[in-house]
C-alpha cells in the first residue's frame, strides 16, 4: 500500500499522521471502526471503543469497568465467576443464592468443590460421615437409620441381626424361630436338610425338623397301623397308658367297630368293644 493509497477503508478519509485500526489487513480510522466493528457492553449498553478493553463471555462483551457481580457489584475482572439466568455472580455471591446446604453443618458446598448426594440431601464430602466411627463414607455402601447413616461394619456391629446357622448378618426378612433368627435359605430341616421356609415342620430340642424326618425320628406309633401319630392340621389321637392310636385306628380288634368315646377292654395290648370282648380276661 502506498502513502497516496492510506486511507480509511469506510470513508475514505487519509489516514496520514492518524490513528487508525487494521482489520482483516484494511486500515480504518478510529471513529469508523468504533462506528462499524465495535462490541455493546450488556451493562451500559454503549459501544465499546477501540482503546476500551473487551470483556468477553459466551458471545456477550462488557467493558473493563461493567465486568462487575450483578448482586454485590464487586469487580470479576480476573477473578472466579459464575453464571445464573444470564446474570453474573461472584463465587460468594453465587454460593449464598444458589449453591446447596450441607445437610450436616448447614454450610454452603461451594462451587467446584465435592459434594455427596443421599436420599435428595447433600453434604460435604468431609461431613458425609458414619455415624459411628466418624470416618467419610464417600461412595462406600451405606446403611441408614433415623439416627444416621452408617458404613456397612459399623452398622453390623451395632445393629444388626445375625443368623443363628450360619453367623451372617441377615440383611432383610429372615424367619423366627424360638426366639432366634435365620436367613431363609439357611431354614433348613435338621435331619435332611430340606428347604422348610414355606413348609410345616415340627420341632425338637428347638431344631426344626421336615415333617416326614419328625415323624421318622420321634414320633409316637400307632398301635394299630405303625404309621407315626402326627398332630398336624388338628389330627387327633387317643392314648391309653404307653401306647397310642390314630383316632380312626381306635377300633375293636375283633368286630372292627371304632371304640372312640366308648368303653373297651385291653387284652395283650388288643382293645375289644364290650360286647366282643366278654368272657375274655380284662385288664380294667
Amino acid at each position: 500500500m502506498t502513502t497516496a493509497q492510506f486511507y480509511c477503508q469506510y470513508c475514505t478519509a487519509s489516514l496520514l499522521g492518524k490513528k487508525y485500526v487494521l482489520k482483516d489487513d484494511s486500515p480504518y480510522c478510529v471513529t469508523c471502526y468504533d462506528r462499524v466493528f465495535s462490541n455493546y457492553c450488556e451493562e451500559c449498553k454503549k459501544p465499546i471503543e477501540s482503546d476500551s478493553k473487551d470483556l468477553c463471555y459466551k458471545d456477550r462483551h462488557w467493558h473493563e469497568g461493567c465486568f462487575k457481580c450483578t448482586k454485590c457489584n464487586h469487580s470479576l475482572v480476573e477473578k472466579p465467576f459464575a453464571a445464573k439466568d444470564e446474570r453474573l455472580l461472584c463465587t460468594e455471591c453465587y454460593s449464598n443464592e444458589c449453591s446447596s446446604k450441607c445437610f450436616h453443618c448447614k454450610r454452603t458446598i461451594m462451587p467446584g468443590s465435592r459434594k455427596m448426594e443421599f436420599k435428595g440431601n447433600y453434604w460435604h464430602e468431609t461431613c458425609f460421615v458414619c455415624e459411628n466411627c466418624r470416618q467419610p463414607i464417600g461412595t462406600k455402601p451405606l446403611i441408614s437409620k433415623e439416627s444416621g447413616n452408617f458404613c456397612v461394619p459399623c452398622f453390623e456391629k451395632e445393629f444388626a441381626h445375625y443368623c443363628n446357622f450360619c453367623k451372617k448378618v441377615i440383611t432383610s426378612g429372615g424367619i423366627t424361630f424360638c426366639d432366634q433368627l435365620w436367613h431363609k435359605e439357611c431354614f433348613l430341616c435338621s435331619g435332611c436338610r430340606k428347604d422348610l421356609c414355606e413348609e410345616q415342620f415340627m420341632s425338637r430340642d428347638d431344631y426344626p425338623f421336615c415333617v416326614d424326618c419328625y415323624n421318622h425320628l420321634y414320633a409316637n406309633k400307632c398301635v394299630a397301623c405303625s404309621k407315626p401319630i402326627s398332630g398336624l392340621t388338628g389330627a387327633k389321637f387317643i392314648c391309653f397308658q404307653d401306647s397310642q392310636w390314630h383316632s380312626e385306628c381306635f377300633n375293636c380288634g375283633k368286630c372292627s367297630v371304632s371304640l372312640v368315646g366308648k368303653g373297651f377292654l385291653t387284652q395283650n395290648k388288643e382293645i375289644f368293644c364290650q360286647k366282643c370282648g366278654s368272657g375274655m380276661d380284662s385288664d380294667i
